[in-house]
């Protein structure tokens, strides 16, 4: 690849199309990024403002209503706290003896690699969630059985919160799916309508819920130092935002060798703006 005809653009919008298509956590369905704008650099900041609900009065014939409230207001901010970076070359030597579209591959690489450091990321937001089942010093233990009807709580949890039913998610290990395909209660992915198979890591159905499958699901150690809990989060998608860029992509030739090497920057934050529509269940693996 010639250094004069690297085109920054391209290149900066076919790795951010890679994030957006590869993540669970981060993809729209699970948390929203509505609040997303123009990010120049780390510690940037988005602004989220929410207005306080609304009273309702009796309205009496031939009588005055009340004066016009004033409506309180709350602004909340999410910060870009996140700065991660990748930096690789490609020995002209190794460009000679290999697939020309080397480059391209180290992109997808590259790709892959910041997507499991933002999933993660995400991910660990699973502590501002307001309902809770199961707790660090005692996670549950669930059977076959027992696995759809935990989901079940969740649903619960986040109907008593009035969190909107359609749309809701939850993201679970594979060792819990594979508890789940033992119930015939959980409809497994074959079943789905075509949109929902939109969503990446989607397996199916349950408790009214899209069931998603993750390997970065949070899992931490247990008050006795040894079991692991997993961190089952569900919800919907208003109750945390995220918002990313990838602001640099520059590729150049290193002084001392003959190789074409390539960087970029990727910044973003989330922000857990309604803990209400989150809940989390700590499950242990029998």
């Amino acid at each position: 690849m010639a250094i004069d005809k690297f085109i920054p653009k391209i290149w900066s919008a076919r790795l951010l199309q890679t994030l957006q298509t590869s993540l669970v956590y981060g993809q729209p369905f699970i948390i929203n990024r509505d609040y997303e704008g123009e990010i120049a650099k780390a510690g940037n900041t988005v602004t989220i403002n929410t207005l306080g609900d609304v009273t309702i009065g009796d309205y009496t014939k031939n009588n005055n209503m009340n004066e016009p409230e004033t409506l309180d207001d709350e602004d909340r901010t999410l910060t870009i706290t996140e700065s991660k970076y990748f930096n690789f070359q490609v020995d002209d030597i190794d460009k000679a003896q290999q697939n020309p579209k080397v480059m391209g591959q180290a992109m997808q690489n590259a790709a892959y690699g910041l997507k499991n450091v933002a999933d993660k990321f995400i991910a660990s937001h699973y502590v501002d969630a307001l309902s809770t089942i199961g707790t660090d010093a005692s996670p549950l233990l669930p059977t076959a059985k027992e696995a759809y009807e935990y989901l079940v709580d969740l649903s619960v949890a986040l109907d008593e919160k009035d969190v909107p039913e359609e749309g809701r998610f939850v993201v679970v290990p594979p060792w819990y799916e594979g508890l789940m395909l033992k119930d015939d209660r959980f409809v497994k992915a074959g079943n789905l309508p075509s949109d929902t198979r939109l969503l990446n890591g989607q397996i199916g159905r349950a408790a009214g819920f899209n069931v998603l499958k993750s390997n970065n699901v949070p899992k931490i150690a247990a008050a006795s130092g040894v079991e692991e809990n997993y961190k089952v989060i569900a919800g919907h998608n208003i109750a945390w935002s995220y918002a990313e860029q990838i602001n640099q992509v520059e590729a150049y030739r290193p002084e001392s060798r003959f190789a074409d090497a390539l960087k970029g920057l990727h910044l973003y934050g989330t922000k857990v703006v309604r803990p209400e529509a989150l809940a989390v269940l700590s499950v242990k693996r029998s």
